[in-house]
C-alpha cells in the first residue's frame, strides 16, 4: 500500500478524460450508464459511513489524502458528499451500486465486500493527472461478480518475497476486485513459514547454498546463500492486511512431494534418511553433497515424504500451528508432482500398501491425502489440492484445483466436487507473454488476450454442473522471478485481463473494448510505480 499511496500524490485518469466522458473501469461493470454532468470533489470532503463500511471508509480516506486537504469520516449523512451504505448482509457477496450525481456519490451494497468493490470502481473514475479541481463523470453502475472465487497465487518457495511486497501484492489483488490470495509457502527450494515446534524448518529448510544460473538445468551456480521466512507474527499481520481488503489468504503446505526443504531439516521424513539429496543431471551444485540439502535447481524430485506415523505426526503438528494463523475455511495441501520412485523402492512403503489393501503407489498417495483431509476436516477446515489428488481415488470433501488443463476439473465437477480452474495454458502468469520474451521465463506463451478470452466453465459440463466451478485463479510460480520487480513484470497487464474474466458476465466481455480501457489502466500502473510489461502488444 505504501508504494501506491506515495505514487498517488501524482494522481489518476486517462489521457483525453479531461471532459470525463469516457469511463474506463476494469473489470468492466455489468451495467453502466454515463449521464450528463460531473461531481466535483471539494478540498474538504466528508465521507458518510454506515455500520460495516468502516474499513472501506478508512481505505478511501487514505487513498484520497494525497490530493484533498481534509477527508473526514462521519456518521452524519446530512453534510457528507460520499456515502457508503451497507445493507442487510444478505444478497450476492460483492454486488454493489454506485451512483454519481452533481450532488454526491452514493455506494450501496447488501454486504461489506460490495461497498469495498464499489469504492474500487469510484477510484477508477478519478483523473490520473495532478488537477487543481477533481471531477468525475455522473454514472450509474449496478454490478456483481460472476464467480465467487477470484484468486491470484504467489509462490514464495522458489524465491522468498519480502513481507512488504506480499502486502503490495495483496493491494494488487484488491484493486482488481479479486478476493483470494493463495500463498505457496513450502517447496523443495525453501520452507517459508515459522513453525515453533520444528525450528530447523526455518533454521535449515529456509535457506539454500546456491541457485542455478539460467534456464534449468542451468549454466552454473551463483554460489550465493538465498532464502528467508515469515515469522508467525508477520503472517498474522499479512492476513489481517488482506482481511481489511476483503481478501482471504489460503496457505499451501505441500505434501507428499515438493518437500526437499523439510526433509533437509528433518531427514527422518524421507524413505531413506541416510541417502544424500539427489541432484538432477546437468545441475551445477554448490556446497555439501553428503547429506540431505535444500534443492538449488528447479524441477521435480523423487525424495518425498515417507507415509509413516512419524510423518503424519509431523504434518499434523505443523498444520496445528498453521491453522490458527489463517481464518480461511480452506487449506491447500498441494499433492502434485509426487514421484513414486522412493515409495517403490521402500520396503516400508511396499509393506504399508499390502497392510492397507491398496492397489499400488497411487493408492498410497490417496491414503496419504485422505489421512490429512480427515485431520483437517476434524479441525473445521476444507482441503484444496492440485488435480493429482484425483489419482488413486479422490479424497472426500476435497476441492480440486485443475492445473494440467481442464480435464481434472471436468472430472471433479462431474463427481460433484468443487473445482477451481487454473489451467496452465490460460492462467499461468509465469509463462512468457511475448513471442520473443525479453527476460528469462519458464517457457510457454500466454499473451494477455488469451487470458481475457478464457472461460472457466468448460463446455464439457452440463448446466447443472456449472455450480461446482467456484471460479479460477492466476498462478505465479517464481523459479525465474528472483524478486518483486520481475513478479510485477510477469503479472501486469495480464492481471487486468484475468480480473475481467472472473468478474464480468461472459455476454458483457469484449476484447476491443477492454483494449481501450486498458490504456487507462496502464497509466495507473505507471503512477503506482508498477513494473508492468511495456511491450505486451508487440506479439
Amino acid at each position: 500500500m505504501k508504494k501506491l499511496l506515495l505514487a498517488l500524490s501524482f494522481l489518476l485518469a486517462v489521457e483525453g478524460m479531461q471532459a470525463q466522458t469516457q469511463v474506463n473501469i476494469i473489470p468492466k461493470p455489468n451495467q453502466l450508464t454515463v449521464n450528463a454532468g460531473n461531481f466535483t470533489f471539494s478540498k474538504e470532503l466528508k465521507i458518510y459511513v454506515g455500520k460495516g463500511g468502516e474499513k472501506t471508509a478508512d481505505y478511501l480516506k487514505k487513498y484520497l489524502a494525497d490530493y484533498l486537504d481534509v477527508t473526514t469520516i462521519t456518521t452524519n449523512k446530512k453534510d457528507a458528499q460520499v456515502l457508503l451504505e451497507v445493507g442487510s448482509g444478505k444478497g450476492v457477496k460483492g454486488a454493489y451500486s454506485l451512483n454519481v450525481t452533481p450532488k454526491n456519490v452514493v455506494i450501496k451494497a447488501d454486504n461489506e465486500e460490495g461497498v469495498f468493490y464499489g469504492m474500487q470502481s469510484l477510484l477508477q473514475l478519478l483523473p490520473t493527472t495532478k488537477e487543481t479541481s477533481i471531477s468525475i463523470p455522473d454514472v450509474a453502475i449496478i454490478d456483481a461478480p460472476r464467480f465467487q472465487y477470484r484468486g491470484l497465487m504467489l509462490d514464495c518457495g522458489r524465491h522468498f518475497m519480502p513481507a512488504d511486497f506480499v502486502k503490495q501484492y495483496i493491494d494488487f489483488i484488491a484493486l482488481h476486485k479479486m478476493n483470494t490470495f493463495h500463498w505457496h509457502l513450502t517447496e523443495d527450494q525453501g520452507w517459508r513459514i515459522e513453525i515453533k515446534k520444528y525450528p530447523k524448518l526455518t533454521e535449515v529448510g529456509a535457506w539454500r547454498n546456491g541457485t542455478i544460473i539460467g534456464h534449468h538445468p542451468g549454466t552454473g551456480n551463483d554460489e550465493t546463500k538465498e532464502g528467508g521466512f515469515y515469522t508467525q507474527e508477520q503472517v498474522k499481520d499479512i492476513v489481517k492486511y488482506a482481511a481489511d481488503r476483503y481478501i482471504t489468504v489460503i496457505p499451501e503446505i505441500e505434501m507428499p512431494g515438493h518437500s526437499s526443504a523439510a526433509i533437509a531439516a528433518y531427514p527422518e521424513l524421507s524413505c531413506f534418511p541416510e541417502q544424500p539429496t539427489e541432484v538432477l543431471p546437468g545441475v551445477t551444485w554448490f556446497g555439501p553433497r553428503d547429506k540431505k540439502e535444500v534443492q538449488q535447481s528447479w524441477g521435480v524430485y523423487p525424495d518425498i515424504y515417507v507415509p509413516s506415523e512419524n510423518t503424519f505426526t509431523f504434518l499434523e503438528n505443523v498444520l496445528s500451528e498453521v491453522l490458527p494463523l489463517f481464518p480461511s475455511r480452506y487449506v491447500h495441501i498441494g499433492g502434485d508432482e509426487a514421484p513414486k520412485d522412493y515409495w517403490k523402492k521402500s520396503a516400508f512403503c511396499q509393506q504399508l500398501i499390502k497392510e492397507k489393501g491398496l492397489k499400488d503407489e497411487e493408492g498410497l498417495q490417496s491414503y496419504f491425502v485422505e489421512r490429512i483431509v480427515k485431520f483437517l476436516n476434524s479441525k473445521g477446515k476444507s482441503v484444496i489440492g492440485w488435480d493429482e489428488i484425483l489419482e488413486g481415488g479422490i479424497a472426500p470433501n476435497a476441492t480440486i484445483m485443475s492445473w494440467r488443463g481442464e480435464k481434472g476439473g471436468i472430472a471433479a465437477a462431474k463427481l460433484h466436487h468443487n473445482v477451481i480452474m487454473t489451467p496452465g495454458e490460460y492462467v499461468y502468469l509465469d509463462h512468457a507473454q511475448l513471442k520473443h520474451e525479453d527476460s528469462l521465463t519458464i517457457g510457454g506463451y500466454l499473451p494477455y488476450q488469451n487470458v481475457y478470452k478464457y472461460d472457466p466453465i468448460p463446455k464439457e459440463l452440463a448446466k447443472d454442473e456449472y455450480k461446482y466451478v467456484l471460479g479460477a485463479q492466476g498462478n505465479v510460480w517464481t523459479e525465474y522471478m528472483a524478486g518483486p520487480t520481475k513478479v510485477e513484470y510477469m503479472v501486469f497487464p495480464r492481471l487486468a485481463a484475468l480480473s475481467e474474466t472472473l468478474w464480468t458476465e461472459k455476454k458483457n466481455k469484449d476484447l476491443p473494448d477492454f483494449n481501450g480501457r486498458l490504456k487507462s489502466e496502464l497509466e495507473r500502473y505507471t503512477l503506482w510505480n508498477i513494473n508492468y510489461c511495456k511491450n505486451f502488444n508487440e506479439n
